[in-house]
């Protein structure tokens, strides 16, 4: 039997954010092998530095795609034992089709928008 996964789409007007801090929402997805068995919207509950990390953990999610995030949100990912997948463009249907297909790669680069590193 595959493993559940929980991955946390950060979006904004259903398209992937380009600054996690500050998107809308997280739309959270049950993934079995390679189907998806849930979806969940989850409202950002706001950006408190730190905060969001240890919030979603607490989502029990395992796989965290971003468009933009800065180098401190990855390291409290990383410290949650959180993978992130960031430099991700598009609409969050279409992104967790390449997902379950697996076009999508864990990445560790942050965000390299000046606006964004100061807000993370």
């Amino acid at each position: 039997m595959e493993s559940m996964v929980r991955v946390a789409i950060a979006c904004d007007k259903g398209n992937v954010s380009q600054h996690f801090g500050h998107c809308e929402e997280f739309v959270i997805y049950e993934i079995e092998g390679k189907e998806i068995k849930r979806r969940e919207i989850v409202k950002n509950p706001g950006h408190i530095p730190g905060f969001l990390p240890k919030f979603l953990k607490g989502k029990n999610v395992d796989v965290v795609i971003v468009g933009g995030i800065g180098a401190r949100a990855l390291e409290l990912f990383k410290s949650e034992g959180i993978k992130v997948i960031s430099n991700v463009f598009g609409n969050e249907d279409d992104v967790i089709q390449k997902f379950l297909k697996g076009e999508l790669e864990e990445t560790s680069e942050p965000c390299s928008n000046h606006e964004c590193k100061e807000k993370e």
